[in-house]
């Protein structure tokens, strides 16, 4: 999943951006609205938070903007709390409005709601059950490793992307692992054979991809 991420203060941002991480999600940064425009017009963005009030565009523009676009889903982020403010972000077409100031874990919580992330996520045979941290085809569990549930998971949030073995690396076995990305190969083929060989494609010199059948 892709999110941009825009306020003009560069400490949210930052704290704001490791909570999304953790959980998968491809960040981009943006400290006004004429930034958070144009990386919204280079990227492919599944979500933006936007704080109201950013410099040269605030995040009611923005949102216009991106409304007019396409679908992507827009939360905006403000310290204006009465019911009048609500309504106009709203109106504007924002998805959802988050007043500040707030605890990380809800706004992640209620971007994964926006995105309709909820504890299963289903491609055709093949189940990803966040809460269980399991893996199930066809209804039955693949007895999925810690580090393989972990792979499945971060191949599934980001499905139809292609995802570098540093990227793997980085985000299944950690910043602080200095092992070889060849790691990852093993644990792509053990994988493969648990959830069918067709589910995640090879993209060579790049990196993986999880697919939506097996074909």
């Amino acid at each position: 999943m892709n999110l941009l991420l825009a306020d003009d203060e560069p400490l949210m941002l930052q704290v704001i951006k490791a909570y999304f991480m953790k959980e998968g999600f491809h960040t981009f940064l943006a400290q006004d609205g004429e930034e958070a425009i144009n990386v919204f017009y280079q990227h492919k963005i599944d979500l933006a938070i936007l704080d109201w009030m950013m410099p040269k565009r605030s995040g009611i523009e923005v949102c216009r903007e991106i409304k007019k676009m396409g679908r992507t889903k827009v939360l905006l982020l403000t310290a204006k709390g009465n019911v009048d403010d609500e309504f106009l972000a709203l109106q504007s077409g924002a998805d959802d409005f988050v007043r500040k100031p707030f605890d990380p874990r809800i706004l992640l919580l209620r971007a994964q709601k926006l995105l309709q992330l909820g504890a299963k996520m289903t491609f055709g045979d093949l189940t990803v059950d966040l809460d269980a941290q399991k893996v199930y085809r066809d209804g039955n569990d693949v007895q999925a490793t810690h580090k393989e549930f972990e792979l499945v998971k971060y191949l599934a949030q980001n499905k139809g992307q292609i995802i570098t073995r540093k990227m793997l690396l980085d985000q299944v076995w950690g910043l602080d692992y200095y092992g070889e990305e060849r790691t990852v190969d093993t644990h792509v083929r053990r994988l493969r054979e648990k959830i069918g060989e067709g589910r995640i494609k090879t993209y060579r010199g790049m990196g993986y991809s999880l697919v939506a059948d097996d074909e």
